[in-house]
């Protein structure tokens, strides 16, 4: 069951009570790239398309989703993943999809600049198709640490790199029936989502997910 928890750990993106403190000044982008400022929200659009591969450390197990985006309103964004309806936030987090349910997830926090700090809570509901639901309770600080270039299968991009450090607890899981998550995700404007992300739960390893392919509306 604990398997789903990396689940969860934000992909595309994964507040109540949520604080945003914005601290150093942005640093310069690498030779060549625009310097990253802020990035404001993105401008998702209906066609927007992408697929990801998500593979498991040590086991191998490969996984791949594709999102296509359907509506855009003031406050939500729809759509499908893997042909299965979809909702998240205005900033890209995840609010249902077929994956689970979360409360107040918030690994994206709009304007991003280097040294920008928050945290939210998150009750979520983590669908396994093993064990049945998974509920349970996450308390995460988010970070924006720096802005670089990372390489994905779908190609380069200038990105800014988030760290998000969390406990959770689910009176559902083995004892104790509590653990920490760290995930690294990199978040670049010209794609309008994350792009990748390395995630260590407690029990389970690390699972790396990343963008193999995208198709992005004008």
């Amino acid at each position: 069951m604990l398997r789903t928890i990396l689940r969860f750990v934000p992909l595309i993106a994964l507040a109540a009570c949520a604080s945003v403190q914005k601290e150093s000044a942005p640093t310069a982008g690498l030779s060549g790239a625009v310097p990253a400022q802020k990035a404001d929200p993105p401008s998702v659009k209906v066609g927007d398309r992408w697929t990801f591969e998500a593979r498991s450390i040590p086991n191998g197990a490969k996984s791949t989703r594709t999102v296509v985006i359907t509506s855009v309103g003031p406050s939500e964004i729809r759509g499908t993943e893997n042909g299965r309806p979809l909702t998240l936030s205005i900033e890209m987090n995840g609010i249902d999809s077929p994956r689970g349910k979360h409360s107040d997830q918030r690994f994206l926090s709009f304007p991003l600049e280097v040294g920008k700090k928050w945290s939210f809570t998150d009750d979520y509901v983590v669908n396994d198709t093993d064990s049945g639901t998974l509920q349970g309770h996450s308390q995460v600080s988010v970070q924006v640490a720096g802005y670089e270039r990372v390489r994905v299968a779908a190609g380069e991009f200038d990105a800014f790199k988030l760290e998000a450090n969390g406990d959770w607890k689910s009176p559902q899981a083995p004892p104790p029936g509590t653990g920490q998550s760290h995930t690294t995700y990199w978040y670049a404007p010209a794609a309008r989502i994350v792009v990748k992300s390395e995630s260590q739960v407690t029990y389970m390893g690390t699972t790396i997910t990343e963008l193999v392919e995208l198709q992005l509306q004008p």
